[in-house]
């Protein structure tokens, strides 16, 4: 399975939506890689014309499999389709998923909960501040920061990920995995893919084209919930990902306002103009993201126990809104009536601190078990 879906994306002329529909018409990827020009010519985007030199070159890939696969292993990273569980599931929805994924690290069922975190590579002291001080708070919330590794906004992000210590990161890079770019940040992906994975989609030896990273930033957004955006100017790359986010994957948009005098504040303030969320905390980021698609389903994604909580609720616990909760979220639910409850309120009756209480009521917030109403304040919902 996985060695068809390499050869596919080895395959010169043809990209992952015509891979797509060549996979769809032969029936599977094995019988895509063995489909002859008479059936590659009725698939919509080839055509006559287009057909025998991509048979052509699907036999050539065959040959590039292995040592591609080797050359992989040699690096220390291991490879992914579409059809492995492993596979990111927000990414195989998008209209262009890639075929196969080179990873270092792991992808966990958690990152489904992934946030992008994008911006300019020459930002301000301000926006990197901000960058890390968010990515520090979401990862404290349960959410996988997704970003490209580059200079500036992504390489805060990552990092501010990282501060938090069960923070997880993706990096996407825009050349082969085994090209670290910009090559400063080698040692920034090798803690990355001890917290979270170091992805791209390019083939070993890949060199970082410019081209490349237009089609790596719809990976970014694809992997996510959401795209926050930190500093960027109108021409930056930061909002064609934002685009990408909007009108090809409905995924929310967020942007942190900046400056008024600093020109990387233009590509924010244009978002938040054109409709974007303007984001100053952790609760605005939580508003603002759209339910779980249906085609992904809803795990329970939050399973990591807090110390001292048991990994199921107790036995007491019968309502069947809170089977899938941990302990410290159960208590801090029955801390709560059908009156808007403070923070500092849950605190006293839940016994719960106050940096658990303020983690869970994001996560719960999530849940779609409480809100937030008026100030700082939240109610059940169920």
């Amino acid at each position: 399975m996985l060695r068809h879906w390499l050869q596919l994306s080895l395959t010169e002329g043809i990209g992952p939506i015509l891979q797509s529909r060549v996979v769809e018409a032969a029936g599977s990827a094995q019988a895509a890689c063995e489909a002859t020009t008479s059936m590659l010519r009725n698939v919509e985007g080839i055509g006559s014309g287009k057909a025998l030199k991509i048979h052509d070159a699907l036999k050539r890939a065959a040959a590039e499999v292995e040592p591609e696969l080797e050359r992989t292993a040699k690096a220390g990273a291991r490879l992914i389709c579409r059809e492995d569980e492993e596979y990111p599931a927000m990414l195989k929805i998008i209209p262009d998923p890639p075929p196969v994924l080179y990873i270092i690290g792991a992808i966990e069922p958690r990152d489904l909960n992934g946030i992008a975190m994008v911006g300019s590579r020459r930002c301000s002291l301000y926006g990197r501040e901000q960058a890390e001080r968010f990515a520090a708070l979401l990862a404290g919330a349960g959410f996988t920061i997704v970003s490209g590794g580059a200079r500036g906004i992504d390489s805060a992000a990552h990092r501010g990920a990282m501060m938090h210590e069960a923070g997880r990161t993706i990096a996407v890079l825009g050349s082969g995995i085994d090209v670290p770019y910009p090559r400063e940040n080698e040692s920034l992906f090798r803690q990355i893919s001890q917290r979270g994975a170091v992805v791209s989609e390019y083939p070993m030896g890949a060199a970082p084209l410019p081209e490349n990273f237009p089609k790596r930033n719809r990976i970014v957004s694809g992997i996510s919930r959401g795209v926050l955006v930190i500093e960027a100017d109108e021409r930056s790359g930061a909002l064609i990902t934002a685009r990408m986010a909007t009108e090809d994957h409905n995924r929310a948009v967020m942007a942190i306002p900046g400056r008024v005098d600093n020109a990387m504040s233009a590509g924010p303030h244009k978002l938040i103009r054109e409709g974007a969320a303007l984001i100053v905390n952790l609760a605005d980021i939580v508003s603002a993201l759209h339910p779980l698609p249906v085609d992904v389903g809803q795990p329970d994604l939050f399973r990591v126990e807090e110390p001292g909580e048991s990994a199921k609720p107790q036995a007491k616990m019968v309502e069947p809104m809170l089977a899938n909760l941990t302990a410290h979220q159960v208590q801090l639910v029955e801390a709560m009536n059908e009156h808007p409850s403070d923070v500092d309120s849950l605190v006293e009756r839940s016994g719960l601190s106050t940096p658990v209480v303020l983690q869970q009521l994001t996560l719960l917030s999530l849940k779609g078990i409480v809100k937030r109403v008026e100030g700082n304040t939240y109610v059940r919902t169920k």
